[in-house]
């Protein structure tokens, strides 16, 4: 069972404002999850094929989003806007970022962790992805 993040091609504010849909294949009963708003989607002009994508990840005190890949061709860098984030990627060992930090996830790794490191106070990261343009599906959250 999996939860797909679709992004579709954004032409307008509006449509910038709608663009990440969470698609749930199974209600996620745990720690509430975090939300992610679109930030801006931009091919690059000097690399055709790719674009650029960010959006705002905001965690809830304690909320987490379940173990995910990100679509084959992106590279990712979070950067911590507030808060603090607990974060895994693969095998690697499981860190908190502080605002101001950034870690990256390089393509088809498994984001194993990801998470407010805190259970009082929310916490905020900016993922922007370099991927494929015609990839829509950047995160597909993996079943259990």
């Amino acid at each position: 069972m999996r939860t797909h993040i679709v992004t579709r091609p954004m032409f307008a504010l509006s449509a910038l404002l709608t663009a990440s849909v969470i698609v749930p294949d199974m209600a996620l009963a745990q720690s509430p999850p975090g939300t992610v708003s679109p930030a801006f989607r931009e091919a690059i002009p000097n690399i055709p094929g790719k674009s650029l994508i960010a959006a705002v990840v905001t965690y809830p005190p304690g909320g987490k989003t379940p173990p995910h890949h990100h679509a084959r061709s992106a590279f990712v860098t979070a950067y911590v806007l507030s808060g603090e984030i607990r974060s895994q990627v693969d095998d690697g060992k499981v860190q908190v970022f502080k605002a101001g930090e950034s870690f990256s996830e390089p393509p088809g790794a498994l984001h194993r962790i990801s998470e407010n490191a805190s259970t009082t106070e929310p916490a905020k990261l900016l993922a922007i992805f370099v991927v494929d343009t015609n990839d829509t599906e950047l995160t597909t959250i993996e079943g259990k």
